[in-house]
């Protein structure tokens, strides 16, 4: 009896232990930015089927060898929403990815039409502006109805009904910024790199982008139904080609959120001109340095020695400042120094008894 209750004992620790980890390996690690990747479809949902190929094996073989190459750098943690030929719901992968409190979702996936339409196109949340993002969303969305009880999952939402889509783009409208820049970076090195014909950057209305809170993507790799493209994706050539921008592309995007960088730093050797003070009562400015997923700590070792500096979180994002001032005129001078320390696009904002407000609507109460 002893020996059974031992044995008992152990086996209760190592489900313990094993759930602690498994739990452990969602978290974030606040020293790493993490990645998820998302093959599109799997199992039983094949995907397009055109020419012949299919969409699901095509998808993983890309998402996997970026995975390889994020892999490659000690800051990046990935994970993958399927790493073989399974089928995941859609919940599930947005599900993974927001436990997972991950910096990107990348969904790779590949198109087709009953048409020589061919190229790439990535598209980032938001109401469609023509009937065939409607038509590529809807598609996509479609595999809600290869789910049991799907009706109770989705709360309602209806892929065939463009009504179900409006409400869709608000939740992620905080990070829509960040998802376009990101999706500029895949279709500019497709098209640079890989001289593919690029589609642009569109907005759709996908649910898996729209239950994803973090900057999110959906990679249209190109036409399975045009056969010199289909035959081009389905190579090993072109799976290499297309991954590899892909990576090269999150990689210039981590880049650009590392505010802890130093590039791009140089000095600023003009001469500084003494200004006439433009004080606005009940006002303050500061200046806008950068926006992030990533909490850095307010000090100046994380920005490039710029003091001053302060944070707020508004969703998901983290926003810096530099700066606190009620003199518009020195607010500028702190803008210029933000710039020469390598913050070319920070901006003035303004704050009204704790409310934001228009810089110009802050001036314009000044002169009067």
């Amino acid at each position: 009896m002893k020996t059974i209750t031992h044995y008992i004992f152990v086996l209760v620790a190592f489900l313990f232990t094993s759930i602690l980890t498994s739990a452990h390996a969602l978290q974030k690690d606040p020293d790493k930015f993490v990645v998820v990747l998302d093959a599109g479809h799997g199992g039983h949902d094949s995907g397009n089927l055109g020419s012949g190929y299919k969409e699901k094996d095509i998808a993983l073989k890309i998402i996997l060898q970026i995975g390889k190459a994020l892999e490659k750098n000690d800051d990046i943690k990935v994970i993958y929403t399927r790493k073989k030929d399974v089928f995941v719901t859609l919940r599930g992968r947005a599900k993974i990815a927001n436990d997972a409190d991950a910096d990107l979702f990348v969904s790779v996936h590949c198109n087709a039409h009953n048409s020589s339409a061919n190229g790439t196109e990535t598209f980032v949340l938001g109401l469609h502006a023509n009937q065939r993002n409607f038509e590529i969303a809807k598609k996509e969305n479609e595999v809600i109805f290869l789910e049991a009880d799907y009706e109770q999952h989705y709360e309602g939402f209806d892929p065939n009904s463009p009504e179900s889509f409006i409400t869709l783009s608000l939740l992620q409208e905080d990070y829509l910024d960040q998802s376009i820049r990101l999706a500029r970076y895949i279709e500019d090195n497709f098209k640079s790199q890989q001289k593919r014909k690029s589609r642009g950057v569109k907005q759709a209305g996908f649910w898996v982008l729209h239950n994803t809170y973090m900057p999110s993507v959906l990679v249209e790799t190109g036409f399975l139904t045009y056969k010199k493209e289909g035959s081009y994706l389905n190579s090993k050539t072109g799976q290499s080609k297309m991954s590899k921008s892909i990576t090269d592309a999150i990689l210039d995007y981590k880049k650009q959120l590392d505010l802890n960088v130093g590039e791009n730093i140089y000095q600023d050797t003009s001469t500084t001109t003494e200004v006439e003070p433009q004080i606005v009562d009940n006002v303050v400015f500061k200046v806008q340095i950068a926006a992030s997923s990533k909490e850095l700590a307010p000090k100046s070792y994380n920005f490039k020695g710029l003091p001053e500096i302060s944070r707020e979180k508004v969703g998901n994002i983290y926003k810096y400042f530099y700066g606190y001032t009620s003199d518009y005129s020195k607010i500028k001078q702190f803008q210029s120094e933000a710039k020469a320390k390598g913050y070319a696009d920070c901006f003035v904002v303004a704050y009204k008894d704790g409310n934001k407000i228009d810089v110009s609507e802050a001036l314009k109460s000044a002169s009067n």
